[in-house]
Order: structure tokens, then sequence, then C-alpha cells
């Protein structure tokens, strides 16, 4: 007997259950409330809720400079002594455990027990398959990866990964919910270790760790190199329309014509660095220059409000596209 396909909540999502709430969770849980979302929150560890609260309250100043501040009333974020009341009357899942997979794998099947058959759970996972993550579920069809990136609550992109057992009609469900909301999803069909996005941040800081070992340049100028080179480039086009654009008139067509050997040429020369203690140890040599005594608050601080910056001046872009 054939099962009837499932018709996966999606533009009815009216609420949100956050599943563990460190600084991923309650960044998360914040988005949702600007976004006009109720959210209904779990964490295991005693001194939770103050810590989510806490989150919120930053993330949310910082929605406010971005124009993008709450859109509820207070007693939108409810937060509840166990997951299965958590979960109760939500309309998709977000877990956010810390990364061990087995702690994972419980807490899904546990989600997974207690809602319904059409509510999409995504794990907010930077490493784990959906496949490993899919173990110890009942409905492992509705499980997908629902990555962010960090901060949860500024940066747009948001990685939906099928798993093997995966329903393509889960992973649709995800993404249309994402892209209503204000995020810039996208869509990983194969699963990779580091699904996407942080494949590619691992293959630039690979290279950029090689450049510092061999004693190419300092820390600090190859942040300057990014900062002040391809990393404006990078916030407006991705990698294959900025060589369709260094083509000239040809695009890329005319870029892999001309081109092409010379970057084959150059990929046959980039590094394959091992962390060892010598280089481990000209890497915190040169982030300690470079931070100049700054403290990792600072630092964040100032990189969450340049990001501000910039995603106004990408909304203002896009108004005048539209």
């Amino acid at each position: 007997m054939s099962t009837a396909p499932i018709a996966y909540r999606s533009e009815e999502i009216r609420t949100v259950a956050i599943i563990g709430c460190g600084l991923i969770g309650g960044a998360w849980a914040a988005y949702f409330l600007s976004r006009g979302l109720a959210v209904r929150a779990y964490d295991p560890l005693p001194d939770g809720e103050a810590r989510l609260r806490k989150i919120v309250r930053e993330a949310l100043a910082d929605l406010e400079l971005l124009g993008g501040g709450s859109k509820v009333g207070a007693g939108a974020l409810a937060y509840f002594p166990t997951l299965g009341e958590a979960v109760a009357g939500a309309d998709y899942v977000q877990e956010n455990a810390p990364e061990k997979i087995e702690l994972k794998q419980a807490l899904l099947g546990e989600i997974d027990a207690v809602a319904p058959s059409d509510v999409v759970i995504g794990s907010s996972t930077s490493s784990f398959p959906a496949s490993e993550l899919q173990a110890s579920c009942s409905h492992p069809q509705r499980i997908v990866v629902a990555h962010p990136f960090n901060p949860p609550h500024l940066v747009p992109l948001v990685e939906i990964v099928r798993g093997e057992c995966t329903d393509i009609a889960a992973q649709d469900a995800a993404y249309r919910f994402f892209e209503r909301i204000g995020k810039a999803p996208v869509r990983v069909t194969k699963e990779a270790v580091g699904h996407l996005a942080n494949r590619m941040s691992a293959a630039l800081w690979r290279e950029a760790v090689h450049i510092v070992a061999e004693g190419i340049a300092s820390v600090e100028d190859v942040d300057r190199a990014i900062r002040f080179g391809p990393g404006l480039r990078w916030a407006i086009d991705g990698p294959h329309m900025l060589y369709h654009l260094g083509g000239g008139d040809g695009g890329i067509e005319a870029y892999l014509n001309h081109l092409g050997p010379a970057q084959e040429a150059r990929w046959a020369t980039l590094g394959t660095p091992r962390l060892d203690a010598a280089t481990r140890a000209k890497l915190i040599e040169g982030v300690a220059d470079e931070a100049d005594g700054r403290s990792i608050d600072k630092l964040k601080s100032r990189r969450d409000r340049l990001m501000i910056a910039v995603l106004k001046a990408l909304a203002d872009d896009s108004r005048e596209d539209g």
C-alpha cells in the first residue's frame, strides 16, 4: 500500500520551537521574534532561560539597528521546563544542541516522537550530515539540516540539506519558510562534510594558513588583502558571477578559454598546510598582533556593527533593483 505524500507546514508557520538556547539558539529565537513569529523555547541547563533572554535582548537590539526590530509584543517568547511542552503547538522546530552526534541523534529522536508528522525539524549543525542525524527518528523524512552562518540573526544564509531519508517536499517546505521570513536559503542536494559555505571558507583559510606558514605574508596582511580586495566583491556577487564579469564582454566562456590554464596553474601551487606547533604559534602571534589588545567582545561588536552597515547597503540595492 502506497503512503500519501505529506504536506509539510511552510506558509502557515506561525510558531517555532527552539531546542537548545545557547548563542545559536538564542540568535535564532531573536530573528524569529523579529519576523512576527511566536517562539517556544527549551534548554536543559538550569540557567537556560536567563541566558536565552539576554541573548535575545542583545540580538534584537542589533536587528533594531538594521531596521528589522521585533514586530511582536511581550509574551511572544515563552520558555518551558520540558522539551515536550516547548514542541507542543509548534509549526517548525529548530534544534541547536552542542556538536556531539550522539547528543543530537537522541535529542532529534525525542523531538520527532512528539512533533506532529507534518512539522519539519531542522538542525543547526555545522558539520554532521542529515543522514546521521536521522538515525534515532521514526519519521526521518522530515529531518533537514538548516545551518545558519554566524551570527544567525544577522547573516541571511541558511543551508537546507537533505539526508538519505529526507523528503524533497520537507526540504522545499523549509526553503519556502526561510525565504518568506527574509533569509537567503540555499538547497544542498548532496551531503558533504561542512555542507557548502563552510567548505568554501575552509578552502580559503587553508591557503591563508599556508601563506603565513611559508612566510609569504603576515596574518594581518593576509586579512587586509581579503578585506580590501576580494571580500568587497564577495559581498555583492559569488565567485562564478565575479569570474563571469572578469571575462569582459565574453563573460565566463571567454574567461575559461583565455585564463582557465592560468587558473589551473595557480591551483597546482596551492598549499596543504598542517596545523602543527610551529604553524599554530605563527597564527596565534599574528592574530594577537592584529587584534592589538582589543577584546573578543569588542571585536565581535565591531564585526556586527560593520555587518549591519553592509546589510543596509545591500538592502538599499535590492530596493533599487525592485
